[in-house]
């Protein structure tokens, strides 16, 4: 198959790894505000696009969460005995929160930012840790049958492989574990060797279709580090299949 642009539909056994690294770690506050530059990287999402910045299509929505069941990074109360809380990252395509740490105070009011108290470790220095970070469905949306039938040439993506991504988040390639052509509207064969390439915005920005509640993928574990020296924190991924024309090779 010819490197170029196709209708990519992708499994949230894949896509789970996309949103972790280019929505996840790009929209953790600490690290939009620079504090991460000499470790991690900092963040193409910075506060003054917060309300404004394109993330996505409208079909987008983005949660952090810390109260779903069974997520790695749940949790009922932080450090400080306050309630843990759901809230939204990405809201119809738009950027509308971050995720941050009660440590973080200054920093949210000097942002106007009111967001997740996340839970720290006693004894480490406190930074912020990924929630559990998910791709909504669309209430009504399609089965994945229904988003491949809709496809005239394209390819679906099925499991996480190797990522490269720079350090603002926002110019990344992914791979995958199984790759199939689809063919008006039908899986035709299966295909090797295909990595998917964008920039974060015109990735999400791409998004045709999403998935309905029947497809969403459950939480997928994850592991990030962060911090120096680094300390490693598990968190959980789910999102519903998505479909979009996106570059591969």
């Amino acid at each position: 198959m010819q490197a170029g642009e196709y209708d990519l539909v992708v499994h949230p056994s894949n896509l789970w790894l996309t949103i972790h690294e280019s929505i996840g770690h790009a929209t953790e506050l600490d690290r939009a505000l620079g504090y991460e530059a000499a470790y991690a990287g900092t963040s193409f999402a910075t506060p003054d696009g917060l309300g404004t910045l394109r993330y996505g299509s409208d079909l987008m929505h983005v949660t952090g969460d810390r109260t779903v069941e069974h997520g790695l990074s749940t949790t009922g109360w932080d450090d400080e005995g306050v309630a843990t809380q759901s809230w939204d990252i990405v809201r119809d395509g738009t950027l509308v929160g971050y995720q941050a740490r009660p440590p973080d105070r200054r920093a949210h009011r000097r942002r106007a930012l009111e967001r997740v108290r996340v839970r720290r470790l006693p004894g480490h220095v406190p930074i912020q840790r990924m929630a559990n970070v998910s791709l909504q469905p669309v209430a009504d949306g399609p089965s994945t049958d229904e988003i491949i039938s809709g496809v005239e040439h394209g390819i679906y993506v099925m499991g996480d492989k190797s990522w490269s991504i720079d350090m603002q988040r926002y110019n990344f390639q992914f791979t995958g574990q199984r790759f199939y052509r689809i063919e008006h509207g039908r899986l035709t064969g299966m295909l090797k060797d295909v990595a998917y390439q964008a920039t974060t915005t015109d990735f999400w920005g791409s998004m045709a279709r999403v998935g309905g509640p029947g497809t969403w993928g459950s939480a997928v574990p994850s592991t990030a580090a962060r911090a120096s020296p680094g300390r490693w924190r598990r968190s959980a991924t789910a999102a519903p299949p998505r479909c979009s024309p996106a570059c591969a090779s």
